[in-house]
């Protein structure tokens, strides 16, 4: 008999519930549709659910196809203020979800831009990385990894005779940024200034799901495929625990997986909805027994 445990810790992080709370609320209490700009979260299935209620979806090349005076919502990741700029030239109104987490970088990466030279540790075309990069005016360069740093420096786009200021996507690896920050301080001969600015929650994580994965046979995480903090945190978990497979339903779920595990565990990413994990585990209970 397998037991099954769901982590406490999963599930979406303050600013995709403050998010989706507000989608929702906007569409109980008003006909029409509303419209993300982007997906508002990367889950396919919680797209699905949201779907059905009436958010529709829409990219920026598609943004004048809208009417006037239809709502466009700022996802968490937040926008650059072209956006802004473009949205209110188009006479759309605004449901502004940016995190507040993310708010703060944004500032922060702002002031920065104007006294020294600013690196950002994140994904590359990211919406979030786009956002700081706006604020920075465009000034602001982006690394992934230790590679691209070296690339980086190396093309002479940054100048390590003079200040620099370090930051950091708020959904990157803690472990990743700190070696980074190593890297880059040997190089920076006029000044390096490191901000901590990943997401306190999101940094947590991985001393959490360190814990859970180790004490579960096997573990199942649930994220959606385009999910980039679910792809971090699953490397993560399956260092802890090679016995670690990532799905995006339940559907995917195998039964050699479990073979002579007493113990299955289920997690998920900041983007995976606590209904998903709970029907996750619900049909591997179904599936081994």
């Amino acid at each position: 008999m397998i037991k099954v445990g769901i982590d406490t810790h999963s599930g979406f992080c303050g600013g995709v519930i403050r998010a989706i709370s507000t989608a929702e609320d906007y569409l109980a209490r008003r006909e029409g549709a509303l419209w993300s700009l982007g997906a508002i979260v990367h889950n396919e299935a919680e797209l699905a659910r949201l779907g059905d209620r009436g958010l529709r979806t829409v990219d920026h090349a598609s943004l004048d196809s809208l009417g006037k005076g239809d709502a466009v919502l700022i996802r968490a990741h937040g926008e650059p203020p072209a956006t802004y700029a473009r949205l209110k030239e188009l006479g759309l109104s605004i449901i502004d979800c940016t995190c507040p987490v993310v708010l703060r970088l944004q500032a922060r990466v702002e002031e920065a831009a104007q006294r020294a030279q600013v690196i950002i540790f994140g994904k590359v075309g990211h919406p979030e990385v786009l956002g700081l990069v706006g604020r920075s005016q465009g000034r602001a360069q982006v690394v992934e990894d230790a590679d691209s740093l070296r690339e980086l420096l190396d093309s002479g786009l940054i100048d390590v005779s003079k200040p620099i200021e370090l930051f950091s996507q708020t959904t990157m690896s803690p472990g990743s940024y700190r070696e980074l920050e190593e890297k880059l301080r040997k190089a920076a001969a006029g000044g390096l200034t490191v901000h901590h600015s990943i997401c306190a929650q999101v940094a947590g994580r991985h001393k959490e799901l360190s814990d859970f994965a180790s004490s579960h046979d096997v573990i199942i995480f649930v994220s959606g495929s385009s999910s980039s903090n679910g792809k971090v945190l699953f490397q993560w978990c399956k260092g802890i625990n090679p016995r670690s497979h990532i799905i995006g339903g339940p559907e995917e779920l195998r039964p050699e997986w479990f073979t002579e595990a007493e113990s299955a565990g289920v997690c998920g990413a900041t983007s995976t909805p606590k209904w998903l994990l709970e029907n996750v585990a619900s049909a591997i209970q179904d599936l081994v027994f």
